[in-house]
């Protein structure tokens, strides 16, 4: 029988106006995975800021349990000291420092008073550099690695604190699919070695791939836990929702009006290297009240060109745009939006939301200037058109004044659209709309792209997701290194036809 090595039981934590957490219990065995699931909100990212310090003793209800003896923890430290690590969805680096200071950043190796021993730390880092099979020089600033290589580092960081217990949370959301099988490699020698790892991810396929177990939080409540063998994606998903989604993907019957969008022959150069294009000659259309979807692999240019056409591209770009059919420039922003065009970004957090404002002044940031063109802000009027989007997209929070950095994941990716609905757009960019949100509210901004649609508006919705885009598609675009290489009827694409395309076949 498996050893007990974690028990939390009737964790009760509050935040001001909303209960995070409602008398929840979890228990982990001995090199076990056990994944913990649920919609944005239900408490998994908190449950394990408390299992690791970040709560402190005292902040919430409750006990933990480390092989059978009762733990609190007034700090992550603390937690730390007793085994337990974990690696938080955000990354959490100095961007200016190398690799080995990341690494080893509190805690460096000293040959006397003062003194760090750099050969030390060095020699220390490509070990578990290695372990993560990371081939890069300890001595590289983090800031001039990929994010998907800043991530090896965080969960490098993690493993040199040797511990019993590993908490992954979303930790493949900047990796590559070579980069989550070499993961997943390190989790099963990680569980061969006596390591318990609790693993959060909204990836569903992930979860059946390499978890033992399966506990599963909604609302702040443990709904159940399951052995991964007595698992289904529908069970999951019901036992997350509280609901039977029978239908994941809510595709309605669209009628494309007049075209609104024409791209012809537009191009980017390299902000860095102007001899260097980034995109080469692309031309499509969007006709109103249609869904264009659009693949590629990463680095294909899709974000670049949705950066391009909403005007926030740094480079060069020449090329013919029109809206309506008249031809328009677009060189920053804000001449985007005054042409109809609306971008929802790829990372909510770095080039969307501005986390320390309130949920009120994120969704009307892009509007004040035709609210209120004196300058004056009227506080009764900007809460009313917030009040209207927080209801129709169902935003939960907690009021109009929380900092929109405490909503969920899913809340936050709503926010950000709401902004962009209220400036009422003709043509609306959506840069990988649902990475990182639950099953439940990726179907809500699915039904919020149909209802768009039925408005009259123009989506291209840009999405890794290749189910997704198949499944919400009136055509699909296909990008290769900089090309547009295909455009497919969604009654004529396949999985197999779109990826030939992406991968450079004919």
């Amino acid at each position: 029988m498996a050893k007990t090595v974690l028990e939390m039981r009737e964790i009760t934590k509050d935040f001001p106006g909303i209960r995070a957490l409602d008398r929840v219990s979890l228990t982990a065995n001995q090199g076990e995975i056990l994944a913990l699931v649920g919609e944005n909100g239900a408490g998994k990212s908190t449950l394990m800021k408390i299992l690791s310090g970040v709560y402190p003793w005292g902040t919430y209800s409750g006990q933990i349990l480390l092989e059978g003896k009762t733990v609190q923890f007034s700090s992550t430290k603390d937690a730390v000291a007793a085994g337990i690590a974990i690696i938080h969805q955000e990354l959490n680096l100095v961007p200016g420092l190398s690799v080995a200071e990341n690494l080893w950043l509190g805690r460096e190796p000293r040959r006397g008073p003062g003194l760090i021993s750099w050969a030390e730390m060095l020699a220390r880092s490509r070990r578990f550099l290695a372990l993560v099979e990371l081939e890069v020089d300890p001595r590289t600033p983090v800031k001039n690695l990929s994010v998907g290589r800043q991530q090896m580092v965080e969960i490098a960081r993690a493993l040199s604190y040797e511990p019993k217990i590993l908490v992954m949370d979303e930790p493949t959301s900047a990796l590559s699919q070579g980069e989550v099988e070499r993961l997943f490699k390190i989790i099963r020698s990680l569980k061969e070695k006596g390591v318990t790892v609790i693993y959060i991810s909204h990836r569903l396929e992930e979860i059946f791939e390499i978890a033992d177990r399966v506990t599963v939080l909604r609302d702040g409540l443990a709904v159940g836990t399951l052995p991964i063998a007595d698992c289904t994606r529908e069970k999951l998903v019901a036992m997350m929702v509280g609901r039977d989604i029978r239908q994941m993907y809510p595709k309605e019957e669209t009628h494309p009006g007049q075209v609104v969008l024409e791209v012809q022959d537009f191009s980017a150069w390299d902000p860095d290297d102007p001899e260097k294009w980034r995109l080469k000659d692309i031309t499509f259309s969007l006709k109103s009240g249609e869904i264009v979807g659009m693949a590629g692999l990463m680095g294909a240019g899709r974000s670049e060109l949705a950066a391009a056409l909403f005007g926030a591209w740094p480079g060069k770009k020449q090329g013919l745009v029109k809206v309506d059919g008249q031809t328009v420039r677009v060189d920053s922003p804000w001449e985007a939006i005054r042409h109809g065009l609306a971008l929802v970004t790829e990372d909510r957090k770095a080039t969307g939301l501005v986390l320390g404002m309130s949920v009120l002044h994120n969704l009307t940031l892009s509007r004040l200037g035709t609210l209120f063109p004196l300058g004056l802000i009227r506080k009764e009027q900007e809460e009313t058109v917030a009040r209207h989007y927080v209801e129709d997209l169902r935003i939960k929070a907690a009021s109009l004044n929380v900092p929109v950095n405490t909503l969920s994941g899913g809340n936050q990716q709503k926010v950000l659209l709401g902004r962009w609905l209220a400036t009422k757009p003709k043509v609306l960019i959506l840069d990988e709309p649902t990475r990182g949100v639950d099953v439940g509210a990726k179907v809500e901004i699915y039904k919020i792209m149909n209802q768009l649609a039925r408005q009259g508006v123009a989506i291209l919705m840009i999405s890794s997701d290749l189910p997704e885009v198949l499944a919400m598609s009136d055509r699909i675009l296909v990008m290769h290194e900089g090309r547009l290489v295909a455009d497919l009827p969604a009654a004529e694409a396949t999985q197999q036809r779109v990826m030939n395309y992406a991968t450079g076949g004919k």
